[in-house]
């Protein structure tokens, strides 16, 4: 948790000088975002300069200097500069350390490919380490065969506007560019209109900063992500021209925001859950025709008070296509509650709903951080889906219909089951639901014991 944040904001100057000097060299009107001073080439290339003179340059000068960066002028790089640097500070103590992780890397050529794609492959890495790590600290995050899965599942096209507007360290935006230039080559005004149209919100100082890095090493040189709450940016954007194309995210959920996010939005359409406000915003922030994937825990889809009303605002206003329902642990080690992945567009309102149950592998009731879901296990329901018009689905033991009609009647309550699984499971033998009772019973037991004893240490 401390190595990748320093890491990730020295890595960002270094990609940042070598597109400078890239600017430099066919811009006629260049002007250098930051000071000479406290360009990377003309402070960390300097093997002299190091112990606690380099300290004290970077943690009184360098980093105050570039946190205060700002610009009145649209799509001036220091006003990004600034926001990537407001909330860094030094976690490393030892200046001759520092100067040893300088000297590695300025050997990255920012320049060269095979450098770049090194470091990605590194990067994601480390970015893992600090996905496993923040389970503890509240952050969640998404694995990457769910976001694959998400993106191929949306079909993006060229010249869309694709927005993640909870994206983290950028996991659904990298998986969308990847996505979108595989077996294409695009030329610097393909490119460019590309970045521009990826966009992202981060409320938090380090992944804002981690998601950028991510961006830049995976060809996203210039990243138009904003660092901001997403909900009170979304509730400011208002008319025709803010809206996007396409929504990509995993919201987080479980929480509340603050009580004047909340009080913004319509009455009768109020709360503090986030997963509610968001999936609000998404539905205006959609354009018509326009189409989303977005993932939400098994609450959201039985909530009742509000949460009924948000599910039919969604279906009057949206079609509500397909959930694909996930089992037990995908999320760990952050949660044990399933998720859902909601995939609907702006289209009109809702006529029926198809479901997809994904199941663990057989002998297993779910997944944990050290058997993560795979992504060929997602195969049998890409199969199924019928391409992006989702045409010639049919039921199957996994994927069953349900008219509009039904879900109305049982109170736009969407966590339905099978019926085939549901006649099912009268056939099964008694002596094997019997023992399945009893373990589950005996896991419950376990949890009220752990919870008993976690009481007792607090007292």
């Amino acid at each position: 948790m401390d190595r990748l944040p320093l890491l990730s904001w020295l890595l960002f100057l270094r990609a940042f000088d070598a597109l400078e000097k890239q600017r430099a060299a066919y811009e006629d009107d260049f002007r250098p975002a930051i000071a000479p001073e406290y360009q990377w080439s003309n402070w960390a290339k300097d093997e002299n300069f190091t112990g606690p003179e380099l300290l004290k340059f970077v943690n009184e000068r360098l980093l105050p200097y570039l946190s205060g960066l700002k610009s009145n002028e649209s799509g001036d790089p220091r006003n990004v500069l600034g926001q990537v640097f407001s909330g860094i500070q030094n976690r490393i103590a030892s200046g001759y350390l520092l100067r040893d992780l300088l000297n590695q890397i300025k050997k990255i050529d920012f320049t060269f490919s095979d450098d770049i794609h090194t470091m990605a492959f590194l990067y994601e890495s480390l970015l893992k380490e600090v996905r496993d790590a923040a389970g503890d600290s509240g952050e969640f995050y998404t694995p990457r065969p769910v976001i694959r899965f998400m993106v191929e599942q949306t079909f993006l096209e060229l010249g869309e506007t694709i927005l993640d507007p909870a994206c983290g360290t950028g996991g659904f935006l990298v998986e969308a560019y990847t996505e979108l230039t595989k077996d294409r080559k695009l030329g610097i005004l393909q490119q460019t209109r590309l970045w521009r149209s990826l966009r992202g919100y981060e409320k938090k100082s380090l992944p804002y900063l981690l998601c950028m890095m991510n961006l830049i090493l995976h060809g996203v040189t210039e990243p138009n992500i904003l660092h901001t709450n997403a909900l009170r940016h979304m509730l400011d954007e208002t008319g025709p021209s803010s809206r996007v194309d396409v929504i990509l995210t995993n919201p987080p959920f479980g929480g509340e925001e603050e009580s004047s996010i909340a009080k913004a939005f319509p009455k009768g359409y109020q709360t503090q859950e986030t997963a509610w406000l968001f999936l609000q915003s998404v539905i205006k922030k959609l354009k018509n025709n326009g189409r989303c994937a977005i993932v939400l825990p098994n609450g959201a889809l039985f909530g009742e008070g509000i949460g009924t009303k948000i599910k039919k605002k969604l279906l009057d206003e949206c079609n509500l296509h397909t959930i694909v329902r996930l089992p037990q642990g995908v999320f760990a080690p952050y949660t044990q509650i399933p998720a859902n992945l909601l995939f609907f567009d702006k289209t009109g309102p809702t006529k029926e709903t198809w479901f997809y149950r994904v199941n663990p592998p057989e002998g297993r009731k779910g997944y944990a951080k050290t058997r993560p879901l795979r992504y060929e296990e997602f195969a049998e329901c890409t199969e199924w889906w019928g391409g992006k018009e989702c045409a010639d689905r049919v039921e199957t033991e996994h994927a069953w219909r349900v008219p509009i009609a039904d879900i109305v009647a049982n109170n736009y309550n969407l966590n339905l089951t099978n019926p085939e699984e549901e006649d099912g499971l009268s056939h099964r033998p008694p002596g094997e639901l019997l023992k399945e009772l009893i373990s589950t019973e005996n896991e419950i037991l376990a949890l009220l014991s752990s919870l008993e004893h976690s009481l007792k240490e607090n007292k």
